[in-house]
C-alpha cells in the first residue's frame, strides 16, 4: 500500500493490528523552518551508541535525549541520561500533546544528515517504554519516506513525512509491525525527527 500522493488525513494508515495516525502538517512552514534551524544548532547532538548482537555500534546519525527527571534508563542496551526539556522543546511537546490527546515525558531527537543515513526495520519495544503507549514523531527538514512492515504477513505500508508534520504510533503497533526510514540517494538535505515518548521511571 503506497500513500505517497494522498492528501494527509487524520485516520489510521495501518490496515490492522495497530494504530498509526498521520496528522499531516501541525506547524506552519514558517514555524517549521524556525524550529528546524533552532534545533539543528542548539540541540545537544552526539553520535548514537547501541549494543547489537554483543557489538558496540556508533552511528553517523546523531541523537539528543531530553526529558523530565530521566537518568539511568536503558535504551538499545546502553544506559542513557536525558537533559531537561528546553523551553522550546516543552512548547513543541505541549502542541503535540494537544493534537494527540496523549502525554509524554521524554523526547529522542534524531539528526539524519542526508538520505544515506537511515534506520533499518525495528520496533520500539524497549522495556523502558510504556507498554502500548503512544510515540509521536515530528518531522522537520528533508522530506523522507517512512515504512511499516507487518511482522507476519510482510505487508508494507509507506508514507512520506513532510516538513512540519506529525505521525503517531500507538496501541499494539509495536507488537505486530516493524518500521524503518529507508536510505535514498535523492535526499541531500538534513532531517530532524523528534519522537516524544513515555518512559517508565
Amino acid at each position: 500500500m503506497d500513500l505517497f500522493n494522498q492528501i494527509p488525513e487524520t485516520h489510521n494508515i495501518l490496515p490492522r493490528n495497530g494504530t498509526a495516525i498521520y496528522h499531516g502538517f501541525v506547524f506552519s512552514m514558517q514555524e517549521s523552518d524556525r524550529l528546524y534551524k533552532l534545533l539543528l544548532h542548539d540541540s545537544a547532538w552526539r553520535n548514537d551508541e547501541m549494543v547489537m548482537y554483543g557489538k558496540h555500534i556508533v552511528t553517523d546519525r546523531k541523537v539528543a535525549w531530553y526529558g523530565d527527571d530521566l537518568e539511568g534508563f536503558t535504551f538499545s542496551n546502553v544506559i542513557k541520561n536525558a537533559l531537561p526539556f528546553t523551553n522550546e522543546l516543552r512548547k513543541i511537546k505541549e502542541k503535540v500533546e494537544e493534537v494527540t490527546g496523549e502525554s509524554y515525558n521524554a523526547c529522542l531527537l534524531n539528526l539524519y544528515h542526508n538520505g544515506s543515513e537511515s534506520i533499518s526495520w525495528h520496533n520500539d519495544n524497549e522495556a523502558c517504554f510504556k507498554k502500548k503507549g503512544a510515540i509521536a514523531s515530528v518531522s522537520l527538514g528533508a522530506i523522507r519516506k517512512f515504512a511499516f512492515k507487518h511482522i507476519r504477513s510482510k505487508e508494507v505500508v509507506s508514507i512520506i513525512l513532510q516538513h512540519g508534520s506529525l505521525l503517531v504510533m500507538k496501541d499494539e503497533t509495536q507488537d505486530h509491525w516493524v518500521h524503518s526510514l529507508p536510505p535514498t540517494k535523492k535526499v541531500t538535505e538534513a532531517r530532524i525527527n523528534l519522537t516524544f515518548r513515555t518512559i517508565i521511571k
